[in-house]
């Protein structure tokens, strides 16, 4: 029988003066952790009891699907390199060197680890499709630890990995941990969504993510309260309504018009007597990837046009552009590609680089020399030194007569036609959606809120396999290339979720089956034999029953033990007091504050109706 006394529980009365948000003051508070260092932190008993519901819980929901493996987590630079990754990760990966000089790293992920074993291991379709999977730590180097254990530096991981002989299969495996995480969620006590997602640096097609709302998230979602539909704002769509046009002036040309200190877009507009959305925003950013050493950053132009009253999703234009960041141009950089100042840059005139060559940097001749061996009818916008990839809002499509920067000091051109008037790399949705725009589905207003990740499923595609050189023969004794799916969840987040979906002023309640304990028995006096004699007997028949029992035998007063039984996360509390003469005992719903009594003969049945029913 666990007993408090005997038990390190170490309670705070006060947050840390660093903790912004309830699961991080509550975590520690109830002495769940304590910070080793900066996004670095020890689980103690009773965070440690609650990773390991969660873990059985996520294990025995991918046994169902898949085998467990166990990874290293000191990788080979070579394994890296070979995927591409090794400098894309950049600054968030951990880096070492050996004795002997060699590179390594900690893993962030096991994608190529995986994959090399695949590599080594698999040769025929026979042995697909594969679902392998770990729970173990990974490692990252945030830049900005914060938020107790939602950006931390190192945390547990479930990754799994399928490998199947082609897309159908991938679907089957995809929609396998789709449900698997449905019911792990599920099980956790977690009010969720599926969202459709960006996939970031892990690449690949399709991907979701299951998100719960609330405030202390990092990331937002978009939904819609009429439909199903719900995806983070990075991927985000909606149905705009249609913008008026203006009309023509003059010949319809292009048409310069004098703006003296009119830079903003809210200025042009008054000063001009039109709306934003008649307006094209310009916003001009250097791209940068790391290099193939892995520290220095290569740089690309790259400039984003989108209506005035629109903002852009730097996600969705660093997927477009293949970069992993994106900076604001500098005065001396808007020069040298546009020949006009901040506020006053626009589309006219300038060397827009084809589609064709769409995420190809050309940093150096050799590159150049490639690019233009390959299309040799780009030759001159290859070698123009002012040439850069124009990325054009879909919802300037259609648009007529519109108002835009004109590369000059003071100026603006009116007229201006997208598709007609000035060339682009690409059209694509590039804008954020905003809360109360027309959801794609359905037409009602969507809504923005908050939320933390705690899951992610991707379709990976052939990155992986094709890079690394993993083959199987297929039926026909052809050699083909395995198509891999990547599902991750965080074992830190779901408990994080959990608190900040349940708590109040004086701490938290987590759902039963990940609670570090289910039931507390609260004696209201351990000197009172009668008292203490049904608190051992109840506790007793609870644990024989297989309830998760932690009796609270301490020489405490009665508000003591009230105040730590609220503040540490148990769903349950039985108190035990001056009724025990009748039989009877008070059970405390911490959710609620709902009390009820209970007679001891009954406890056990009571208990198994509200915690074991279904």
């Amino acid at each position: 029988m666990h007993r408090w006394s005997e038990l390190f529980i170490p309670t705070l009365r006060e947050a840390p003066a660093d903790a912004e948000v309830a699961s991080h003051k509550f975590l520690v508070r109830a002495g769940y952790i304590r910070q080793l260092a900066a996004g670095i932190y020890s689980y103690l008993f009773l965070g440690n009891r609650s990773f390991n519901k969660i873990i059985r819980i996520v294990r025995e929901e991918m046994d169902r699907i898949g085998q467990e493996f166990f990874l290293p987590a000191l990788h080979p630079r070579e394994i890296w390199e070979a995927s591409g990754r090794w400098s894309m990760m950049g600054e968030t990966m951990f880096r070492l060197k050996d004795r002997k000089g060699g590179d390594m790293c900690l893993g962030v992920t096991e994608e190529e680890v995986m994959t090399e074993i695949a590599r080594k291991e698999l040769r025929s379709y026979k042995q697909l499709p594969q679902i392998w999977y770990q729970i173990a730590p990974k490692f990252r180097d945030e830049p900005r630890p914060k938020s107790g254990l939602l950006r931390i530096r190192q945390f547990m991981m479930k990754d799994s990995y399928s490998f199947d002989i082609d897309a159908a299969g991938l679907d089957v495996s995809y929609r396998k941990h789709y449900d698997a995480y449905c019911r792990i969620f599920d099980r956790c006590g977690l009010k969720y969504m599926v969202v459709e997602a960006d996939s970031g640096a892990m690449g690949g097609k399709e991907s979701h993510e299951f998100m719960v709302r609330t405030p202390a998230g990092e990331d937002r979602i978009v939904s819609c309260d009429g439909c199903q539909y719900a995806a983070n704002l990075e991927k985000a769509t909606s149905k705009l309504d249609p913008a008026e046009d203006l009309k023509p002036e003059g010949d319809g040309k292009p048409l310069l018009v004098h703006t003296p200190g009119k830079g903003a877009i809210a200025d042009v507009a008054e000063f001009l007597q039109v709306s934003p959305k008649q307006d094209i925003k310009a916003v001009a950013y250097i791209a940068l990837k790391a290099g193939a050493n892995g520290s220095e950053k290569l740089e690309h132009p790259v400039v984003a046009f989108l209506r005035g009253d629109h903002t852009v999703n730097e996600t969705k234009l660093l997927g477009l552009v293949r970069s992993s960041e994106l900076r604001p141009m500098q005065g001396d950089e808007l020069e040298r590609y546009f020949q006009g100042p901040a506020g006053f840059i626009g589309p006219v005139g300038l060397a827009a680089r084809p589609k064709e060559l769409l995420g190809r940097w050309l940093n150096s001749s050799k590159e150049k020399d490639a690019a233009k061996k390959e299309h040799p009818q780009f030759a001159a916008v290859i070698d123009n030194p002012r040439s850069l990839t124009v990325i054009v809002d879909s919802a300037l499509e259609g648009r007529h007569n519109m108002i835009c920067g004109a590369n000059q000091l003071d100026y603006h051109f009116k007229n201006v036609t997208p598709g007609k008037d000035f060339e682009c790399t690409l059209v694509a949705d590039i804008r954020n959606v905003e809360a109360g725009e027309p959801c794609p589905n359905c037409g009602q207003p969507l809504r923005i809120d908050t939320a933390v990740e705690i899951g992610h499923i991707f379709k990976l595609g052939y990155r992986y396999t094709e890079s690394m050189g993993a083959r199987v023969l297929d039926k026909n004794g052809k050699e083909v290339t395995p198509i891999m799916g990547s599902y991750g969840i965080g074992v830190e987040r779901i408990l994080t979720a959990a608190i900040e979906q349940g708590n109040d002023e004086n701490g938290f309640w987590l759902p039963p089956s990940v609670a570090p304990f289910e039931i507390v028995i609260a004696p209201v006096s351990m000197k009172d034999e009668a008292v203490k004699s049904a608190a051992e007997e109840i506790a007793q028949r609870l644990e024989t029953a297989g309830f998760d029992v932690i009796l609270d035998d301490r020489d405490e007063r009665p508000g003591v033990k009230f105040k730590d039984a609220d503040l540490v996360g148990i769903p349950y509390r039985i108190t035990v007091g001056k009724k025990v003469t009748e039989g009877t005992v008070e059970v405390f719903i911490r959710s609620t504050r709902e009390i009820r009594d209970v007679t001891i003969a009954s406890v056990v049945e009571y208990f198994q109706g509200v915690l074991r029913a279904g």
